[in-house]
C-alpha cells in the first residue's frame, strides 16, 4: 500500500469554515467537517473530479505544529474540531475503488473524507432497470433516465468507525438543502473506512 501524500504537513488546507457551519451546536465534529468540505466544494462548482481530504485533530495539529496551525488559521476555539487537509489530485484514469485500496494513512490522520459527483435515481426507479445489463449499459441507462439527479457526495469517516455524509443535489444547490446522515451512501463510507485497516 502506498501512504497518503504527506500534505498533512503543509498548509494546503481548506479556508476557514463559514460561521454557519463551524458554529452548529448540535453537530458533531465529523458532521461539521463534512459540511465544511461540502461548502468548500460548492465554491469550486460542479463537474469536477473526486477530491480526497485527510481529517486531522485540530488540537493535536496545534500542538504538533503551531506554525502550520497558525497558517491555517486554527485558534483555541477550534481545538475540539477536525481540520480537513486536501490531498494531491487522484491519479487520472484510475478507478476510485482501486485507488482507495492503495491508501495507508499516517497515524496523525484521525479520519478522511472524499468528495465525488454522481448520478442518482429516485426510489422506485430500480423497478425499470434493464435486466442482465453490463456496467456500461447500466451507466448509460442511469445517465439517460428522465428522473436522474446530479449529486455531490461528501463522505467523511473516522478511524473509530464513525461516519457522515453530506449530500447536495445540483437542482437544490444551496447549503440549506444539504442532506446529512451516516447511512446515506454506505458503500462509500465503508470503502473509506477500509483505508484505515
Amino acid at each position: 500500500m502506498s501512504e497518503a501524500p504527506d500534505s498533512i504537513n503543509s498548509p494546503h488546507s481548506l479556508p476557514s469554515a463559514p460561521d454557519d457551519v463551524s458554529k452548529l451546536p448540535a453537530a458533531t465534529p465529523l458532521t461539521r467537517a463534512a459540511l465544511e468540505i461540502d461548502e468548500y466544494a460548492a465554491t469550486l462548482g460542479w463537474d469536477l473530479p473526486a477530491r480526497l481530504f485527510a481529517l486531522v485533530d485540530s488540537a493535536a495539529l496545534r500542538k504538533a505544529d503551531p506554525r502550520i496551525a497558525s497558517q491555517l488559521g486554527l485558534s483555541e476555539e477550534d481545538a475540539a474540531g477536525l481540520t480537513p487537509v486536501e490531498q494531491d489530485e487522484l491519479p487520472a484514469g484510475m478507478q476510485l475503488d482501486k485507488f482507495l485500496g492503495t491508501i495507508a494513512w499516517p497515524d496523525a490522520v484521525a479520519g478522511c473524507a472524499l468528495v465525488v459527483e454522481r448520478l442518482m435515481l429516485p426510489p422506485g426507479a430500480e423497478q425499470s432497470r434493464p435486466r442482465n445489463a453490463s456496467d456500461a449499459q447500466l451507466a448509460e441507462w442511469v445517465a439517460n433516465h428522465p428522473k436522474r439527479e446530479e449529486v455531490r457526495i461528501t463522505a467523511a469517516v473516522l478511524r473509530n468507525g464513525k461516519k457522515e455524509i453530506a449530500l447536495r443535489l445540483r437542482s437544490k444547490d444551496t447549503a440549506r438543502e444539504v442532506l446529512t446522515g451516516p447511512d446515506l451512501v454506505p458503500g462509500l463510507t465503508d470503502a473509506l473506512l477500509a483505508t484505515f485497516s
